[in-house]
């Protein structure tokens, strides 16, 4: 008769045969990207308050992070991987250098029109990349309310702090909607005016928090505040933490309707004139998930778009990728997963380490496992508003336990470890 073992190993071996093979775009087991983020053996639930301990409270750009990081960021330089440009300083809104000018190539400031052949800002023709910036927020969920009612996924650009202050829309957006989570920073600053170490913090913290409540997946796409990014910016995202930079080919301005600036009825029409125009080449658009108001712009012209013949579609699919650095979407099987160690306590102590000799120095004290940022962010076009929220264990939480399950039966078979009865 078959031991318990044997029956679990028995009961594994459909989960073995599904798991195989890898596709070509999986990150290999010691993936530097895997080892920076390491999934804890037990998640407190999304929302709880032992979940909203292990993140930054603060406002502004997290001052501490884990010494993981700034080891890659420092091997990164060390490589020549990270361009050493001047932290950049703002002027009415626009980022100056002061060993060039946002247009030189080197540079290649977005802000100035500036993208990179790496930057994602023009879809294949006739394609829509659905994405929304900053939630999410309290109003997210009549968005995420139409888009199901729809059947449509969407890419959302999330802010770290909110989704730690706004965790019920964070699970309506990822659990129930089965959306698309992309970066947008921890809070929402001009990324170019921080130093390496603070856009290795703004990064970092949001793709933990993203990390920790989506049952270990970890972000391949970011958007920068503002569209501010230069060499030097996406650099740092794309060699410490694999991040391909999102930009937009057209700006609804959106956002900006609460300040006066621009109407309703203007950003209805610059969408509508979109919709209805050529499209070649696709469109990426800049939208927000800010209010009601910016909410209600796009919903006017969804139904637009579908009967104009865009095939309307997340960042990623819109351009041929994987959601995800570790898997094909929300729902698929995690390709390789993370080892277990707690953000926490990696925490515990305050260290330092050097920077690269376009930023200050950090500073700290003692020999630990933190580094600190050396000043403040600056700017945040929405601030979190609060709000709490609580789940069950996630879809993908089962999903990365089956991972493990699966994955040590390997390992047992191939050790001797199990023997049939």
């Amino acid at each position: 008769m078959p031991s318990l073992l044997s029956s679990l190993l028995l009961a594994a071996l459909p989960l073995l045969a599904s798991a195989a093979p890898h596709p070509a775009w999986a990150l290999p087991g010691d993936s530097p990207y895997h080892s920076l983020f390491r999934r804890q053996s037990a998640v407190p639930p999304v929302g709880s308050d032992a979940w909203i301990a292990l993140y930054p409270q603060a406002s502004g750009t997290p001052t501490t992070f884990p010494q993981s990081w700034t080891d890659a960021l420092n091997a990164a330089i060390s490589q020549g991987l990270i361009p050493n440009i001047s932290v950049s300083n703002l002027n009415g809104g626009y980022p100056t250098y002061s060993d060039g000018q946002g247009t030189d190539p080197d540079i290649c400031s977005f802000t100035y029109v500036c993208n990179a052949t790496t930057d994602l800002t023009n879809p294949p023709d006739g394609i829509v990349a659905l994405a929304f910036d900053d939630g999410p927020t309290s109003y997210s969920d009549q968005l995420y309310d139409f888009l199901a009612s729809n059947h449509q996924h969407a890419t959302h650009f999330m802010i770290g702090s909110n989704i730690l202050w706004n965790s019920a829309q964070f699970i309506h957006a990822f659990n129930t909607n089965e959306d698309h989570i992309a970066v947008h920073t921890w809070s929402h600053p001009y990324m170019t005016t921080l130093t390496n170490e603070q856009v290795v913090s703004e990064l970092g913290w949001t793709v933990q928090i993203i990390h920790d409540s989506t049952g270990g997946l970890l972000p391949a796409f970011w958007r920068p505040p503002f569209g501010d990014v230069d060499n030097r910016v996406r650099a740092i995202a794309q060699h410490i933490f694999g991040l391909k930079t999102v930009t937009w080919n057209q700006d609804s301005a959106d956002w900006s309707i609460s300040t006066g600036y621009t109407t309703l009825p203007a950003v209805e029409g610059a969408l509508n004139m979109w919709a209805t125009g050529p499209k070649s080449p696709g469109l990426e658009i800049l939208e927000h998930e800010l209010t009601n108001i910016t909410i209600a712009a796009f919903m006017s012209v969804y139904p637009t778009m579908i009967s104009s013949g865009w095939k309307v579609q997340p960042v990623p699919d819109a351009y041929g990728f994987p959601w995800y650095a570790n898997a094909d979407n929300s729902t698929s099987p995690l390709q390789y997963t993370a080892g277990v160690a707690s953000p926490q306590q990696s925490l515990s102590t305050a260290g330092s380490t050097s920077s690269a000799s376009s930023s200050p120095s950090s500073t700290g004290s003692g020999a630990g496992d933190t580094v600190t940022a050396s000043a403040s962010a600056s700017g945040s076009k929405s601030s979190p508003s609060s709000g709490s929220g609580s789940a069950a264990k996630s879809a993908g939480e089962m999903r990365i336990a089956s991972s493990w399950a699966s994955a040590w039966a390997v390992g047992a078979l191939a050790l001797g470890l199990l023997t049939f009865a």
